[in-house]
């Protein structure tokens, strides 16, 4: 049971070394909050291609859904390559990337909201 609980205690006060994401320890910390970071930004993403979806109509919505699909495979192709049968993903570009495109997701829905969805500029 002690060994159970040191496992524990080491684990819990790992996570919460790693929490720290002002002052990262190593390389593996600063990884896990360049993570987190760009897990949050890729929420905000699907929030606002939700969001904006909810005012478009079905060709509008099909066009969305295109442009999605090329950006995707664009960001992949910027900031991913594999190597000797490893795969890197630059956290930096990814996450620049993907608060880009949201911003440019949120202007559409202002712009719906404000003067009419804009097809070409979808």
């Amino acid at each position: 049971m002690k060994k159970i609980i040191t496992a524990i205690t080491i684990l819990v006060s790992g996570a919460v070394l790693a929490d720290n994401c002002d002052k990262p320890r190593d390389d593996f910390d600063d990884l896990y909050c360049l993570n987190k970071v760009y897990q949050e930004s890729d929420k905000e993403l699907n929030s606002a291609y939700k969001s904006l979806r909810s005012f478009l109509n079905d060709e509008e919505k099909n066009k969305l859904k295109k442009t999605q699909i090329s950006w995707i495979k664009n960001r992949n192709d910027e900031c991913s390559f594999k190597m000797d049968g490893d795969f890197f993903v630059s956290l930096g570009c990814t996450t620049s990337m993907t608060v880009a495109r949201t911003n440019h997701l949120l202007d559409r829905v202002r712009e719906c909201k404000a003067t009419g969805c804009q097809s070409s500029k979808l």
